[in-house]
C-alpha cells in the first residue's frame, strides 16, 4: 500500500517534469526547432487543430522554419494562428508554404524570455508539492485507519519529500539549461 502511494507519487511527478520540459521546449531561442510551434491550434475546418496534424515542419537553416501545408487550402489559417501566436513571428506566405524566419533575440526580449521559463520552472515545483502533499495526505489517512503504522507513516514521508527532492533538483537543472541557451548571444 505504502509503495503504491510512492509509485503514483512518482509516476506523477514524472509527468509533471516532462511537461515542463515541453513548456521549456515551446519557448523560442534564437534557433529555429520545430518544438516551437507545437503549441500552434489552427482553426481548420471548424475545429481547433494542431499546426503539426496538418502540415509538416521542415528546419533547412538554423534561422528558418517551413511550414509546408498538406491541404493548400489551409495556408491562410495557418497563416493567420501563427501571427495570432505568441512566439513574435512573422509567416511569410509564397502560396505553397509558410517561411518563418527566426529573428535575433534582443537583450530585453532574452530577459522577458527569461522571466517567463522561471515562472514555469515554479509551476512545476508547486505542482510536485502538491503531488507530494497528495501523497502525505493518503498515508496520513491510512494510518488514521490503522491500516499502517506510524512507522510506515514516517517512512512515507521521508520517501515522498526524497522524491520531491529529486524532481525539484531535476526541474532546476533544466532552468538552467535553459536559461544559458537563451541567454547565448
Amino acid at each position: 500500500m505504502l509503495d503504491d502511494i510512492l509509485q503514483d507519487a512518482e509516476r506523477r511527478m514524472k509527468k509533471t517534469v516532462e511537461h515542463v520540459r515541453d513548456d521549456f521546449a515551446s519557448v523560442r531561442t534564437g534557433r529555429a526547432s520545430a518544438s516551437l510551434l507545437n503549441r500552434i491550434m489552427v482553426e481548420y475546418y471548424g475545429s481547433p487543430t494542431p499546426l503539426n496534424q496538418i502540415a509538416s515542419i521542415a528546419v533547412p537553416e538554423p534561422t528558418l522554419l517551413v511550414v509546408s501545408p498538406y491541404d493548400k487550402s489551409s495556408i491562410e489559417d495557418i497563416e493567420k494562428a501563427i501571427h495570432q501566436s505568441d512566439l513574435g513571428l512573422n509567416p511569410v506566405n509564397d502560396g505553397n508554404v509558410i517561411r518563418l524566419p527566426i529573428p535575433k533575440l534582443t537583450e530585453e526580449r532574452r530577459k522577458e524570455l527569461t522571466r517567463v521559463v522561471r515562472a514555469k520552472a515554479e509551476d512545476g515545483r508547486v505542482a510536485i508539492r502538491h503531488v507530494r502533499r497528495d501523497a502525505i495526505e493518503e498515508l496520513r489517512a491510512f494510518e488514521k485507519d490503522g491500516e499502517i503504522t506510524k512507522d510506515d507513516l514516517h517512512r512515507g514521508q521521508e520517501e515522498a519529500q526524497k522524491l520531491t527532492d529529486r524532481f525539484i533538483a531535476e526541474t532546476d537543472e533544466m532552468l538552467k539549461v535553459k536559461e544559458k541557451e537563451l541567454m547565448e548571444v
